[in-house]
Parts: structure tokens; sequence; C-alpha cells
């Protein structure tokens, strides 16, 4: 099967739905496709932080209804450390822009029923195997569905790769055509999801001798928690007895104030930053986790993925509107500053978060920098502040004229 669009859009989650909605609104065509079938996808549980100007992108579209009604908005988060605790309330001090906590997969959901509604294209269990003709002016996206159906062809003006690090997308770029920048931390964490209420209103930092554990907010019943573990650990070395023991003492909590449930979810994360440059080639642009990755701390991920969408959705909108090829080639550009800035404070994070392995000759010297960046969150107004500015999402600085000019 042949079909003709004017981009396509490889992947179904936050970014490519989003970029999809937005161009749909604009009454720009589009075809997306995804490889997982449509349960996987509205189940899958990811993220759930949403910064303010994600909010304002997917509310200025009309996507925010159930996240603005359902979603928990958050100012405050706690650090925790040897029995002392103190938080550091960002809403205040980065000019009352806040943090919604909201599920990935609800997202999710909300997206798929929003282009579907307005008669968009959605194609699931259809996995990208070959984006042809990238350097010309027709490009054609080849996916081979699950089962017996036939293969589907789409010709199409451009392809926005939006199906994360191990998708097609960016393989299909020619060699030495991107550079890549990245690097592997030297520790693990053990991503657990349980059906327990939250221990508290806000998001829970505790640094320990043991390793950093992370209390995230999901919903009233359902908790997200990181483990920090050694890289190559696996989930099976992690039996729930020993996951509860560890975060109850990790945590400071006893049993009364986080009471084990069910757990539904644990897996290791590969700790890997990743970036590369540029994020276009042709008439292919890479977004989200196809052109970047970035490990869970701060919780940039998601919203650095729709904020690559709706970049790439403005500069497609005027270029369709005739400001021609001047509008795409600054994508990139655009992009890659904030991508950095986020990439940046991560890091930060983690080297405040994390502890140092005993075996490492410096681990004292790096134990007392981590101490001194607590001291210096809890105590000094401007060194929180600046803390607040990047956690809760800079706020956007005039850029370049997406439209060419």
């Amino acid at each position: 099967m042949r079909l003709r669009t004017r981009v396509a859009v490889v992947g179904a989650g936050p970014a490519g739905l989003v970029l999809a909605n937005v161009l749909q609104q604009a009454g720009i065509d589009s075809v997306v496709v995804e490889r997982q079938s449509r349960p996987y996808v509205e189940a899958r549980a990811r993220a759930g932080v949403l910064e303010h100007r994600t909010v304002e992108i997917l509310d200025a579209h009309g996507l925010a209804d159930r996240l603005l009604a359902e979603g928990g908005r958050h100012g405050s988060c706690e650090f925790r450390h040897q029995g002392e605790r103190f938080s550091v309330r960002y809403q205040e001090l980065a000019g009352d822009r806040a943090h919604y906590v909201y599920p990935q997969q609800f997202l999710v959901r909300d997206l798929i029923a929003a282009y579907l509604s307005g008669g968009g294209q959605l194609l699931f269990s259809h996995p990208a195997v070959a984006l042809d003709g990238l350097d010309g002016d027709r490009p054609v996206l080849r996916c081979e569905p699950d089962g017996d159906a036939e293969s589907v062809e789409i010709e199409c003006d451009f392809i926005a790769g939006c199906d994360g690090f191990y998708g097609a997308s960016r393989p299909a770029v020619p060699a030495g055509r991107l550079r890549a920048y990245g690097r592997q931390h030297e520790f693990g964490w053990l991503a657990v999801l349980a059906e327990t209420p939250p221990a508290g209103e806000e998001i829970i930092y505790a640094l320990h001798e043991d390793g950093f554990a992370g209390h995230m907010l999901r919903t009233p019943s359902i908790t997200r928690f990181y483990l920090q573990c050694p890289v190559g650990d696996q989930p099976e070395n992690w039996p729930d007895e020993r996951i509860w023991s560890s975060l109850h003492r990790r945590l400071g909590m006893t049993a009364a104030e986080l009471k084990p449930g069910p757990i539904t979810e644990k897996n290791v994360l590969d700790m890997r930053s990743f970036v590369v440059e540029p994020m276009q080639y042709g008439r292919l642009f890479l977004v989200g986790d196809a052109a970047h990755i970035i490990t869970p701390a701060g919780g940039k991920g998601m919203n650095l993925a729709i904020a690559d969408a709706e970049e790439l959705a403005t500069r497609l909108l005027a270029h369709y509107r005739g400001a021609g090829a001047r509008a795409l080639d600054g994508y990139s550009a655009a992009c890659l500053p904030r991508i950095w800035q986020a990439q940046e404070f991560s890091h930060w994070m983690l080297h405040l978060l994390h502890s140092p392995a005993a075996d490492q000759d410096d681990s004292a010297f790096l134990h007392r920098l981590q101490l001194s960046r607590l001291a210096q969150l809890r105590d000094s107004a401007a060194y929180a502040t600046n803390f607040s500015d990047s956690y809760v999402g800079r706020a956007v600085s005039p850029g370049s004229d997406a439209s060419g000019r």
C-alpha cells in the first residue's frame, strides 16, 4: 500500500503526537506510524513531570484540558540527608512558574484521541524499517506491519523522526553527517512503579551513604521511586522486600509513612547522556530521544521532546506559508542551546545526588563537594534561585525568526 502525505511522523510518543496535532490544526496533513500497538502505547508508563512551558504549549493548542483538570500543580521539592530535611520552593523563586504532575501515558491517550478525532491517520503496529530519498524532494518511509498485513510506503515532503534512541530514523542518516556527543554515567538507577500513595506532596531527593533514593509523584494511588544501583545491575537482584527496605532506609521513612504496595514495574535504567548535531539531514528532522537522551535527574526528557516538536511544527508551518527552506534550516540551531542547558543541569543534579563509589581514590573529595552543593542550595538564596530557574524550565528568550526573515 502506498500513501501520500506532507509530513510522515515516525513514533506516537508525546513528541510525535504533539507535532501531528499542531500540524493538523493548521490544515497540514500527516501520517503517524508507530511500531507498538495502541494498548501498549497508551499504557506505557514513563515520565510524569511537565514544566510550565510545556503546559503552555499544550494549552495553546487545546491539548491540556484533562491535564489542567486532573494534573497536580507543584511548586516545591524536598532534599534529605542524614536526618536533615529542607524544601526548595522553586515556584516562588522562579516567578510563579510551577510543574504539573501528569503521567505520560495519560497525556499520550489525550493526544491520540485529539489527533484521531480531527481525522488524523495513525498506524499502530507499523514499525518503520527504511527511510529513503532523504536528500531528494520526495522521501519515502517504508513500514512492515505486524502479522500478514501488506507493507506500507509513505511518500511525503518531510519525515519527522520521533521514534526514540533505538528507532530507525537516526540510523538512516548517512555516516559522517551527524556528530554524536555522549557520556555513560558511572551509576545506575533502579526505577520502580508501585501501587502506593505518595508519602507527602513533594518530590523527594534523598542523599544516603547507600546511594540516592527518589520519591516521584504520579497519581494519588501510584508513586514512582528511584534507587541508585551499580552499573549493570539487574531487576532480578531487587526482590520487593529489598526494594521497600532500601526505600525506607534511604528516604528515612517508616512503613507507616511509606506504605509498601504491589510493585507493577521495575527496571534498571541505562544512565546515559547523548546529543547529536545537527538534528536534521535533508528532509529528515530528528525530534526528542531520536536526537538526544538525558538522564531522569531533573525530569527534562519529555519536556525537551515536546519543545522540539513545537519548534519543528512552527518552522513547518512557516515553510508551507511561503517562508521556504530558510525556516527549516534553523531548526537545529534553535533547539540545541536549550538541549545543552538541560544536559548541564541534569549532570549537575546527578553529582548533587549520587554517592561516589567508596573505592574511588577521590571519593572523599567528591563527597565534600556534594555536601557543599547541598548546603548552598539550603542556605544561599541566589543558588536556590538559579536551581529553581533551571529546574522548572527557563523562561523562553527571544530567538531567531522561524519565518526565515
